[in-house]
């Protein structure tokens, strides 16, 4: 099939990146012995431990009044990252908005299957209000990216069918919804090499669902039937990437419920191109169009 054409800066930046088209255990493997690239933060940080899942805490020097809060989870189709993968992007409204960033390390696929990994990340999420006057903040934004943004999804989506907790926002970066992978992006990014193939993304669901007949819409929200009462929400995600059609159409159903969103298909844009390179000028617009919506809904 013929695919969207990549904005020309991305191309020729991806150009000498060596790309794949498949996932593989070992290969999971040696990509998780990698260090996650480094970070520059004034913040103050400190660690959780809840279990089985570690959550950091970043903190504006100084804060001395309550301050909204993004909870962060990292991408990684599931079977990779750390809580510290794509940290920049939060570390970012930290430093511009003056928000605290709680970030979690939830378990990974295929080791935690199921629902495992969705309720690890509600559970930091509880533990985050449940610790609201202490941390110094006031409401919540769940955000996340690739299969964080799924995760993010279905976290928010859990918080509405649970009764809680108050979700102010959430921001789904390319995010990672449907795991019956048959859209037409998905049948665009098969077969050849790219950031993020229908193969990869196969790997990944295979990996977190395992033997579960039944897929709960909180571990796959494209599933979800109702996506009405969900907080305000921003979507964004590239016309040359796999979840292009997935993410369109979860906008679109929240519009059909009546509920308030954001989306951005960004011309040219492939799978987490600003996370990979975000001083393109793609890259830059991008980010500034995401910032701008979370300071209008913060106030």
């Amino acid at each position: 099939m013929s695919r969207p054409a990549l904005d020309p800066e991305l191309r020729t930046l991806l150009a000498d990146v060596p790309l794949g088209t498949e996932l593989t255990h070992e290969l999971v493997q040696q990509i998780r012995q990698m260090p996650s690239p480094p970070f520059k933060t004034d913040a103050e940080q400190h660690d959780v431990t809840l279990g089985e899942i570690t959550l950091t805490v970043f903190r504006p020097e100084e804060l001395t009044e309550p301050a909204p809060c993004v909870y962060w989870i990292h991408g990684g189709g599931m079977v990779m990252g750390d809580r510290f993968s794509q940290i920049d992007i939060p570390l970012e409204w930290l430093a511009e908005l003056g928000v605290v960033v709680v970030t979690v390390e939830h378990r990974l696929a295929p080791e935690a299957t199921g629902t495992t990994l969705v309720e690890d990340c509600y559970r930091g999420l509880l533990w985050t209000v449940e610790n609201a006057e202490s941390l110094g903040i006031d409401q919540v934004v769940v955000a996340g990216i690739s299969a964080g943004g799924g995760l993010a999804a279905g976290v928010t989506l859990m918080a509405r069918d649970l009764d809680g907790p108050e979700i102010a926002a959430q921001v789904l970066i390319c995010p990672m919804l449907d795991h019956r992978n048959n859209t037409t992006s998905s049948a665009q990014y098969s077969g050849d090499p790219a950031v993020w193939t229908r193969e990869m993304n196969e790997f990944g669901w295979r990996s977190v669902l395992g033997d579960l007949a039944d897929v709960p819409h909180h571990v796959s929200p494209a599933l979800a039937e109702d996506l009405s009462g969900l907080p305000s929400t921003y979507i964004d995600t590239g016309t040359a990437e796999v979840f292009r059609d997935e993410d369109v159409d979860y906008a679109t159903r929240i519009w059909a419920a009546g509920g308030d969103a954001e989306l951005h298909t960004w011309a040219g844009g492939f799978h987490g191109f600003d996370a990979l390179y975000p001083d393109a000028r793609l890259s830059v617009t991008a980010r500034r169009t995401r910032t701008e919506w979370l300071a209008r809904k913060l106030g």
